[in-house]
């Protein structure tokens, strides 16, 4: 059974992210979200999507464990690498999509959130980047996307905290759309969905080719450079203090190597 459950109504896909129990972001979820994108771009039915996750969590964040079985430098770059190319691929994508966030969308689970076009989220999700209480780096595209969304200065705040916002506060600061009940973020990203579905396909991808244009092509530079940073770091004793004392849950002991 794959990670990604797809079904479709009233010209909206909806894919729920199964992989309990913290939804985590592993190389096979992505590979499993890209072909679904693949199924929905040649689907002439649908005109907008709805991401989710099933469970407790929209995503709590990427799949440590698979992190800790990678060897060298350029095995994490890699993995950083196919990871933003289908995050742009999301970013880019003909067809909006929609992130409804309960629960929490952190670390690789906020990443995937933020390449989405419109984030709905619940008063007490916890939305955020705490890779460098691990010791390590956002390594798909959050150093780049987050102040687009956050401004620098709060950008600068939750990255070197690591510490979560709320959903209201996400809200406040642009990170999302709108915030929404416990009960009906699902309903009320649909409703937006179908809102959408009603309009014209081609004045649809119309306007997503055309928002994009606003972006700098320094973001390109920025993503590649995240990258190989993601790569490097994971070769400190640093990383491999902080991922192991977060899997034997203590505090991590860092020694600034």
């Amino acid at each position: 059974m794959g990670t990604i459950f797809y079904e479709k109504s009233n010209h909206v896909a909806l894919l729920t992210i199964q992989k309990p129990p913290a939804n985590a972001l592993s190389s096979t979820l992505i590979k499993d979200i890209d072909k679904k994108l693949d199924e929905i771009e040649n689907d002439a039915d649908i005109k907008a999507i709805v991401l989710k996750g099933e469970g407790k969590f929209f995503s709590a964040g990427a799949d440590i464990k698979e992190f800790t079985a990678l060897q060298n430098a350029s095995d994490y770059q890699s993995l950083s690498e196919n990871g933003q190319e289908v995050f742009n691929r999301i970013e880019s994508f003909p067809i909006p999509v929609i992130a409804a966030i309960h629960g929490a969308a952190l670390g690789g689970g906020l990443e995937l959130a933020m390449s989405c076009h419109i984030r709905y989220v619940t008063e007490s999700a916890k939305l955020g980047l705490p890779e460098l209480t691990l010791g390590i780096i956002p390594g798909f595209a959050g150093t780049q996307r987050l102040p687009h969304y956050v401004g620098t200065a709060k950008a600068y705040e939750m990255l070197l905290s690591g510490t979560p916002i709320s959903g209201s506060e996400a809200h406040s600061y642009g990170l999302a759309n709108r915030v929404v009940s416990e009960d009906e973020i699902f309903d009320e990203a649909f409703k937006l969905a179908e809102n959408i579905a009603s309009k014209s396909k081609p004045t649809i991808n119309h306007i997503m080719r055309l928002i994009p244009y606003t972006k700098s092509d320094k973001f390109n530079n920025g993503v590649q450079e995240e990258a190989k940073a993601f790569g490097e770091i994971f070769g400190s004793e640093d990383a491999k203090e902080g991922v192991q004392a977060f899997l034997e849950k203590r505090k991590p002991n860092f020694q600034d190597r």
